[in-house]
């Protein structure tokens, strides 16, 4: 049975842009609206403990304003937990955080920190907000996640994306026997990171998915063509997607 595959958009890199002189544009909700016009079902944003991009009143304003899911990734810091308590968005991801990093590398430790994240989901999962893991395609660390208590994984794609040849195609492998497992576990599949308008039909390729949240490429392709039209792009990019059914 064909299953309709959900576009969430990582609008991370318009505040990029707009933190890089310290104005007042590009304007996220703008951003956030565009996405809603050209079919998106939600909208991704990362408050980092550094805050490079997404800033606090961010947050609020789209959670207030913005009439698509609100998908929050942080790392699991008291602070930032504090925050998302407070604005209660649709849906956490937590995911892997260092100051040095371009952008997140990896996924969670989840057997290396389960104490702690199992606190955490809790908390969340009692305020009401669905729980996302951001989780390498490793089975252990998925098996690990299933016992947290969370309802969804997000695979890490960026591995898959930086490979090339046929190493591509062992990651590609390597994506579907975790997406395999967490479909096993009874957890929701998501995937994101480094998934573009030319390896997404490789991504389209895995079984179990239900939602892709794909950001930097969308904002590349914006300084072309815009952004509406970018996300109206990626959006038909995934329309062919068959889900299980594969």
């Amino acid at each position: 049975m064909k299953q309709r595959l959900k576009l969430g958009v990582n609008i991370d890199h318009v505040a990029t842009v707009r933190q890089a002189r310290g104005t007042d544009y590009p304007d996220l909700l703008e951003a956030a609206r565009c996405c809603e016009t050209a079919g998106a079902d939600g909208v991704t944003i990362h408050l980092r403990e550094d805050r490079r991009h997404i800033q606090d009143a961010d947050v609020w304003r789209l959670r207030r304003e913005c009439r698509l899911p609100i998908n929050l990734e942080m790392a699991n810091v008291p602070a930032i937990v504090r925050i998302a308590l407070r604005v209660q968005p649709a849906e956490v991801c937590l995911v892997p955080e260092r100051r040095q990093e371009l952008t997140t590398e990896g996924g969670l430790d989840v057997l290396g920190q389960f104490a702690a994240m199992q606190k955490t989901v809790a908390r969340l999962r009692d305020a009401g907000i669905s729980v996302s893991i951001f989780i390498a395609p490793d089975e252990q660390q998925l098996v690990a996640a299933a016992r947290l208590g969370a309802p969804v994984v997000e695979l890490h794609t960026g591995a898959f994306a930086d490979a090339r040849g046929t190493a591509r195609q062992r990651e590609l492998r390597r994506l579907q026997r975790a997406a395999d497992c967490a479909h096993d576990l009874g957890l929701q599949v998501n995937a994101g990171h480094g998934i573009n308008y030319t390896n997404i039909a490789d991504v389209l390729q895995l079984r179990w998915l239900d939602t892709l949240n794909i950001g930097h490429s969308i904002v590349a392709r914006a300084l072309f063509c815009g952004l509406t039209r970018a996300v109206r792009e990626m959006r038909a990019a995934l329309r062919p997607y068959r889900g299980g059914a594969q």
